[in-house]
């Protein structure tokens, strides 16, 4: 099975403003650079988009681990919480609708096709592709200003 490193982030000019995602995958050394961003958005829908995006690309199950300096994201993969979600109607524990169903439910589907492990790291922190996807994001998001 082949391994793959995905690093993603997101990122929002207003939170919901204009936005942008930027993913970099990395397979044996070779790097792909994805991004995109929308008019209006959240800054959570960015950093979903980015990890959706990187899975997207790729074309056979991998073992992937995913590089996010997006707590919600590595929350909602590696608690449980999305999954939790799903379970009940896309309901929190608290009875509120989770936000961005549609997109959760993408990612889900998609982690259930390789073997997926997501690793939080502090953004900002000159990790060089987290700072590149910052980058990345934060280029797409000005488009839409």
């Amino acid at each position: 099975m082949k391994e793959v490193t995905i690093y993603t982030d997101g990122a929002c000019s207003g939170n919901p403003g204009a936005g942008g995602w930027g993913t970099i995958l990395d397979y044996q050394g070779k790097r792909k650079e994805l991004s995109g961003g929308e008019a209006q958005t959240t800054n959570n829908r960015m950093e979903l988009t980015a990890v959706i995006e990187g899975l997207k690309a790729l074309k056979v199950p991998c073992r992937v681990r995913i590089i996010t300096d997006s707590q919600y994201v590595a929350n909602g993969i590696n608690l449980g919480w999305a999954q939790g979600w799903k379970a009940n109607n896309w309901r929190k524990k608290d009875k509120k609708p989770a936000l961005n169903p549609e997109l959760w439910d993408e990612l889900l589907a998609l982690t259930d096709k390789h073997e997926v492990t997501v690793e939080w790291i502090k953004g900002h922190a000159g990790h060089p592709e987290n700072e590149r996807c910052d980058a990345l994001a934060v280029a797409e998001s000005q488009k839409f200003l």
